[in-house]
């Protein structure tokens, strides 16, 4: 059985694309982050947050990896995926879902991204 932690549209302005303009200005990402692990962790026998992975700080880890200009969605996710392992060895897998929710397209949508999922 597993369990997975999630965070569900955290919306974040960053600076990430491809395009010169995109880095200067910015842009509203969404993140949808799932962290799986085996169900038979502390937090459910023991009712303490050391024993699972504490979403306030997904959070806080997202907004910092989020900072971090890159050209590709793909780098975003894959830095903020090595982030999170690094900090919960215990995630067996999970998804990142980046969207960037007004890419220049020059026709409007809901948005285009990645997902990343391990």
């Amino acid at each position: 059985m597993k369990m997975t932690v999630f965070v569900k549209g955290l919306r974040i302005e960053a600076r990430h694309g491809v395009l010169e303009q995109e880095r200067i200005v910015g842009n509203t990402f969404e993140l949808d982050i799932e962290l799986s692990m085996d169900a038979a962790v502390a937090a459910t026998r023991h009712d303490r947050l050391d024993g699972t992975v504490d979403y306030g700080e997904v959070v806080a880890i997202a907004r910092r990896e989020m900072a971090v200009p890159s050209q590709l969605l793909e780098h975003a996710a894959a830095r903020l995926r090595r982030s999170l392992i690094d900090r919960w060895p215990q995630v067996t897998g999970g998804t990142v879902r980046l969207t960037k929710l007004t890419p220049p397209l020059g026709v409007e949508t809901a948005g285009a991204g990645v997902a990343l999922t391990w």
